[in-house]
Order: C-alpha cells, then sequence, then structure tokens
C-alpha cells in the first residue's frame, strides 16, 4: 500500500484548482448519504490519495459535490444502471464501473452486459496498482 501511494504522490498530475483530502467526519456524511458503509481499505484510499490526478482513468472524489468524481453522484448512477447496491463504485470508465465490495475486494462492473465481469482485485491498492496507474 506504502509504494502504491508513494507513486501515486511521485505521478500526481498539477491541475488549477487542487483537490482536497477528506477527513474522517466527512467520510462518515458520505456513508449516511449512500446509507452504506465504506470499506476499510476505500477509507484509506480516500482519505490517503483521493486528491492524486494521474492518468486518463479518474476515481471518486467527496470533498467537492460539483465535481463529475463525486462519490454519491457516481453511485446513484450506477446503482441506477444495476449495479448491485452492496458494492460501492470507485471509478467509473466509459460506462463500466470498478466497484468494492464489503470485504475489500474490487470487481469490475460492464456497462454493456449489465453485469459483472470475472475481472476481480484483492483491494482497492491492487487496482490502483493494476489498473489507475498503468491507465
Amino acid at each position: 500500500m506504502e509504494e502504491v501511494i508513494e507513486q501515486l504522490r511521485e505521478l500526481n498530475e498539477p491541475v488549477p484548482v487542487p483537490l482536497e483530502l477528506p477527513d474522517d467526519d466527512l467520510l462518515v456524511e458520505i456513508e449516511e448519504q449512500l446509507l452504506i458503509n465504506l470499506p476499510f481499505e476505500l477509507r484509506e484510499f480516500l482519505l490517503k490519495v483521493s486528491d492524486v490526478v494521474y492518468g486518463r482513468l479518474e476515481p471518486v472524489t467527496v470533498t467537492d459535490p460539483q465535481s463529475h468524481t463525486y462519490l454519491p453522484e457516481i453511485a446513484a448512477t450506477a446503482w441506477d444502471l444495476g449495479v448491485p447496491r452492496d458494492l460501492v463504485p470507485i471509478c467509473e470508465d466509459r460506462g463500466d464501473y470498478y466497484c468494492v465490495d464489503q470485504e475489500g475486494e474490487v470487481v469490475l462492473w460492464s456497462g454493456d452486459e449489465a453485469e459483472l465481469t470475472d475481472e476481480r482485485w484483492d483491494s482497492v491498492w491492487h487496482w490502483a496498482r493494476d489498473v489507475w496507474l498503468e491507465s
């Protein structure tokens, strides 16, 4: 995890208006909006690297409700499209959604097929290393 965080920090692209990192209180508010607990590793991810801008993929954020990556909006859209309600989206990619389950495993939901694929990652950090950093 620390290695992935370090790599993301090094690759973070400068932007005109940098994102802010949330605090625990904000994450509790987000959980109340979503009516679901955020898996532990997703909480860590949001607290430590949700301000990173890198590559083509744009993982969810929680500090700016006006952002196109705002988790409650992304989740509402994903769930409306058929993503199972027990999954929390971490990134939308051309109609597909990378989601994390309550045990912390990341799965890919295909928008074209409207179902889960066989693609899986052991954690949000494995997904960040294998998918986000490779995008």
